[in-house]
């Protein structure tokens, strides 16, 4: 693989490792009823989520300029 793509693959799983925590927290404020709290971090995970996909995109655009379509 190229290094181009193993750092789009690592960059999409910090992504969605941030995600993942912010939909998290959000859960956790929205059971104590902090909904403006709990908005703020699904916003934020949504906006992790959306990069992590750009960046799963860009590695698969890599590796398949590296290796052509098959």
């Amino acid at each position: 693989m190229s290094k181009k793509a193993a750092e789009h693959h690592r960059k999409a799983s910090e992504h969605h490792s941030e995600a993942s925590r912010h939909h998290g927290e959000a859960a956790k404020h929205h059971e104590s009823g902090h909904h403006e709290k709990a908005a703020h971090h699904a916003h934020t995970a949504h906006g992790h989520a959306t990069h992590a996909r750009d960046h799963a995109d860009h590695a698969s655009k890599a590796h398949t300029e590296e290796h052509g379509k098959k």
